[in-house]
Order: structure tokens, then sequence, then C-alpha cells
């Protein structure tokens, strides 16, 4: 978050926004090795039908099955992530921070893998040996899904997909068109107007087509004027938009995207 607010400077000249992509997308990477990890060590369990036994300890004379400490163990380190994750999963999508997203899919793997392990133990109290690698390894499949699809989030991000308009990438961003529609209601030159847009962590980069409404004729100072107005209108629209190109072009231009 610290390199990410750096103004942009002769090296970067963009600044060091994609700084929060790279931490996405090396969380999202953590996350799809946990669930590869429990699930390596839950099929390694049941292939070699690996039977845990859980011994006892005496305290005051009166034998205590060691079960009972571990659940609770498990217990006190797995209700916070319980609760954390929830928070941060609140959270992530007010600041758009996918960073905070992949953490909070990171605690809940961590409550769950928990819980898997708390299931084992109290199978193997009741003699039920395979019980703890089941339960880690339908635990690792939901993990490895999030982080699978976490991961493919953050490439997609380098390869500046279109932008998503949540941090879990289930629906598009519809602030390039609301963008494009507002300068054209608010901006009499404009006639039409296209915008396009990439991600940069938490902010927006990009570029707005305009069409100049005819027989407008802009030139020199007037055109300049104009441009600076549009750049000043989009980046009041919406805090997120924090670098845009303006190009005038003409109506054909637009209709021919493969040409920009």
């Amino acid at each position: 978050s610290r390199l990410a607010v750096r103004p942009p400077s002769e090296k970067f000249p963009y600044g060091t926004h994609s700084t929060v992509s790279i931490g996405y997308l090396t969380s999202s990477l953590a996350l799809l090795a946990m669930g590869l990890f429990l699930l390596t060590e839950a099929s390694i369990k049941l292939y070699t039908a690996e039977r845990t036994t859980i011994g006892g300890f005496t305290m005051s004379g009166v034998t205590i099955w060691a079960g009972w400490p571990m659940l609770a163990a498990l217990t006190y380190t797995g209700i916070p992530s319980f609760f954390l994750g929830r928070m941060k999963s609140k959270l992530a999508p007010v600041f758009h921070d996918k960073i905070l997203h992949a953490d909070a899919e990171m605690n809940r793997a961590d409550w769950m893998a928990e819980l898997a392990a708390a299931i084992g133990v109290i199978g193997t109290g009741f003699g039920l040996w395979w019980m703890d690698a089941v339960a880690a390894g339908l635990v690792s499949l939901d993990i490895i899904r999030d982080g699978w699809r976490n991961l493919a989030a953050a490439a997609t991000d380098l390869l500046d997909e279109t932008p998503k308009k949540t941090v879990d990438r289930s629906k598009l961003e519809p602030l390039p068109g609301a963008l494009a529609r507002h300068l054209e209601q608010t901006l009499d030159w404009v006639e039409k107007a296209e915008v396009r847009m990439r991600e940069e962590g938490h902010v927006f980069f990009g570029e707005v087509f305009i069409v100049p409404r005819s027989p407008v004729r802009l030139s020199g100072e007037e055109l300049v004027k104009s441009i600076g107005e549009v750049r000043k209108s989009a980046k009041e629209f919406n805090w997120r938009i924090h670098d845009l190109t303006v190009m005038p072009v003409e109506r054909d231009v637009l209709e021919r995207p493969q040409e920009r």
C-alpha cells in the first residue's frame, strides 16, 4: 500500500500502482500452494493408509485424552481466522483491494483447514483413521478452486483485461460506459465519446476518444482548453479514474476499434 501511493518519478513515470497487482498475484499463488499442499498430504495419508493415533497424558492422577487440548487449540486459532476473514471480505470491495480479498480467502482457508483437522481428531478418537485425510482433501479442493480463480484474475489483470466491477471478478466494471455517457451529456461540444480503461492496482488508467459535435471547430487554445475540461470532468466523476489521455477523433475511428 505504501508503494502504490508513491508519486510518479523519472524511473516510474506512471507511478507504482502495479505493485497491488504484483501483491495480488503473489497472494493468489500462496493460496493455491496451500490448497495443493493439503491435497498432497491427504492423498499420501490415504494411499499409505497412515493410521494416526492420539494418546493421553496424566494430570493430577487423571488420564486426559490428548485430543481435547488439540481441539481447544484448533478452536482458539480457528475462530479469529473466521471473523477476520469475514471482516476483510466486507472491506475489500469498499477499497477495491484485491490483496485484502485474497488475504480474506487465506483466512477462510485457515479456518477450514483447522476445521478439517478438528474433524480428523474426532474421527481418530472414534477409530476412523481415514476421516482426517478425507476432510483435509475435501477442504483442499475448495482452497484450490479459490486459489486458481484468484490466480487467473491476477494474470488477466496483467494482460490489461477489461476491468471487472468487483474484487471477485464476477461482473464487468460499468465505469467506462458510464463515463462516456457522462461526457456526452455534460459537455455540449462532445457528440460521441468512447472510453477504454485498464486497471492498475486500485485505480484506472485509460483513453477517451472524442468525436467533436458538428459543426463545432476547435483549434489552438480552444482545443487544449476543451481537452482539459474532459480530463477534469472525468477525474471528478469517480475517484478511481487516475490518469486519462484524451484524443479527438473522426467518427469512423470509433467504428473501427482495431485502428486505435
